[in-house]
């Protein structure tokens, strides 16, 4: 065994000769930028090795963390900065509904049995259930004389461990606050205090929770994070390969984990305990909700890539190890197919598309894209590979939307200017920015039709937006005709999926009233440099909507409203699915897009 001292993060493990300086920061628990899973290929997970507890500023040349293995005791600088921290999108729009969830709290009275009264405890408290919410006891009226049917037709089923308990709480006129839904009781509280729920969106890259009153449906607190599953992989596919080479329970325990801490937080916030919370919906795209469940996502990456499981589910959280209340539930929200997942159906709870007679199309863009195009009498959906580009992934300088990433570029009058998160020294580009620049070097005629970068610079197949000496970290930040291939794969996947959707419903782009985006690389890219570099028609720049984080309200909806979490299902399985690699002609589509063919008219 040798030893790791991580200087920065100042924590240090012990490890077997070996392993390599990715695999001891995984085990120490730092959670580690792996975008192409420690293969080697992305450059991303760079450190410096030190042979002392230096501070960080060592004057040793950076080596890739997941090629690096440890054979003696070594200090390692991350060089990530302490107060790094990501800008992740957790506002969204929510459509207006009506507050109706599917758990409820009454105040009910457990009165001692008269003589001759031959209900049983449970009956009896079921009697005064049904007269607080009549419509929990389908056939009988709260006024009717007291039946021992109660007990049979209701829709809870009896809890015996809770039964047990009901003599010594009766008494008279004893008043308690049960806490149940349709057909469970969760509680008996002799107070009704603070009941809450929670709401998730597992995303590839990030994970944003909110916590809800359960009174009357507002916000309390919310809590973003990174996924820290982006240690084994940026894409769905690396992770899924991942767990079937090491099983589901690694990945699964890391996402569980990143949950719980996570309400821990949010709960801290809202000065509540967690024990408060009873009800979390989590939803996430095919590969995330399955890992989460712990389930194989063997069926995903073998065709026909269907999922293993995409129907709605209650469960009991305490079987997902989620540290709330002991009976809590979650809802997990239905997939509609293996890459459209139940981020896709929240994201059309919020929009509600079929409602409409006008044509939507609804697009999540991001390492996987999702979109959806249709109306009340038809909804369409695909799953197109964009891949990480848009994340900071594959990308030279890219980054993830942090402080000092670059995330709107300018060119006016043969002038560059560019702003960054937080208004400080550039120090990458993340994904709006990247659009931004190809956008403006395609105007600026340094980009011609099929990619070609020539720059006009030092190297002409390489574009110095900010200096060495301008930036944040000492090199500069550039875009390489190599990164511009990426975009040019990125937005032709995305173009493709479009151009194939309209198609199957018999459409154009003049039908297309609106192009709802949503996620946070939709919500601060600017839609006319996507216009501009041909992700999606220039006539739709217009017609742009940015609804945010659409998937976590969308998760909202389904604890605030039961009316909205049964029309799930009808969204999920009334919208068609299209397999994008299974047609003929998506290849010739996809290559077709592959030209920046508005370079001609800019």
């Amino acid at each position: 065994m040798v030893r790791v001292s991580f200087v920065r993060e100042e924590k240090s493990i012990c490890v077997p000769e070996g392993t390599t300086v990715l695999e001891a920061e995984i085990m120490a628990g730092l959670k580690p930028d792996a975008p192409c899973g420690g293969a080697g290929r992305c450059g991303k997970c760079l450190v410096r090795i030190t042979e002392g507890p230096s501070d960080g500023n060592a004057d040793t040349s950076p080596v890739r963390a997941c090629r690096t293995k440890v054979t003696s005791d070594l200090f390692v600088d991350t060089m990530i900065p302490r107060n790094k921290e990501l800008s992740i999108l957790t506002e969204g729009y929510l459509r207006p509904v009506t507050y109706h969830p599917g758990l409820s709290v009454h105040k009910i009275q457990l009165d001692k049995p008269e003589t001759g009264d031959k209900r049983s405890d449970w009956g009896r408290m079921l009697g005064q259930l049904a007269k607080a919410e009549p419509g929990i006891q389908p056939g009988i009226k709260p006024d009717s004389q007291p039946d021992i049917r109660m007990e049979e037709m209701s829709g809870i089923q009896p809890d015996p461990a809770l039964a047990s308990t009901l003599y010594d709480r009766r008494g008279k006129s004893a008043v308690w606050y049960a806490i149940h839904t349709e057909d469970e009781i969760l509680e008996l509280r002799r107070e009704a205090g603070r009941v809450c729920f929670a709401a998730f969106d597992i995303g590839t890259t990030t994970v944003v929770g909110y916590l809800l009153d359960a009174e009357d449906g507002r916000t309390l607190a919310v809590e973003s994070r990174l996924n820290p599953q982006t240690q084994y992989g940026a894409d769905v596919i690396m992770r899924a390969n991942y767990a079937l080479e090491h099983g589901t329970e690694v990945l699964a325990a890391c996402i569980r984990t990143a949950v719980n801490e996570m309400l821990k937080k949010l709960a801290g916030k809202a000065q509540i305990s967690t024990e408060d919370i009873f009800q979390v919906s989590i939803v996430g795209n095919t590969c995330m909700h399955h890992l989460f469940l712990g389930i194989s996502p063997a069926s995903l990456v073998h065709a026909p890539y269907t999922p293993a499981i995409s129907r709605r589910m209650t469960l009991r959280a305490a079987d997902y190890g989620l540290n709330i209340h002991p009976k809590a539930q979650i809802l997990m929200l239905p997939v509609i197919a293996g890459y459209v997942g139940a981020d896709t159906c929240a994201c059309l709870m919020a929009v509600r598309p079929d409602q409409k007679d006008e044509m939507t199309l609804l697009l999540d863009i991001g390492t996987n894209g999702e979109m959806v195009l249709g109306n009340r009498k038809r909804r369409v959906a695909c799953s197109t590979a964009a891949g990480p580009a848009f994340e900071g992934a594959k990308i030279t300088c890219g980054m993830r939307g942090a402080a000092g990433a670059v995330d709107h570029v300018f060119y006016e009058n043969g002038v560059w200017n560019y702003s960054t998160i937080g208004g400080g020294p550039a120090v990458g580009l993340c994904g709006s920015g990247l659009i931004d620049l190809v956008a403006c070097l395609l105007r600026a005629g340094k980009i011609d039709e099929n990619g070609r970068l020539e720059s006009g610079q030092e190297d002409p197949q390489v574009f110095v937006l900010v200096a060495p000496e301008d930036s944040g970290n000492g090199k500069g930040v550039w875009l390489t005709r190599k990164d511009v291939g990426e975009v040019q794969l990125a937005k032709a996947a995305i173009a493709a999926g479009i151009q194939l959707l309209m198609e199957e419903l018999g459409v154009t782009e003049e039908d297309i009233s609106e192009v709802c985006i949503a996620g946070a690389f939709g919500s601060y890219m600017n839609p006319l440099s996507a216009g501009e570099i041909g992700m999606f028609p220039c006539s739709l720049t217009g017609r742009v909507r940015a609804i945010g984080n659409a998937a976590g309200e969308g998760a909202k909806l389904a604890l605030i409203s039961r009316e909205e979490l049964e029309m799930s299902d009808e969204l999920a399985y009334g919208t068609d699915f299209i397999e994008l690699a299974a047609l003929p002609e998506f290849q010739d589509c996809f290559i077709e897009h592959l030209e920046f063919e508005n370079a001609r008219q800019l």
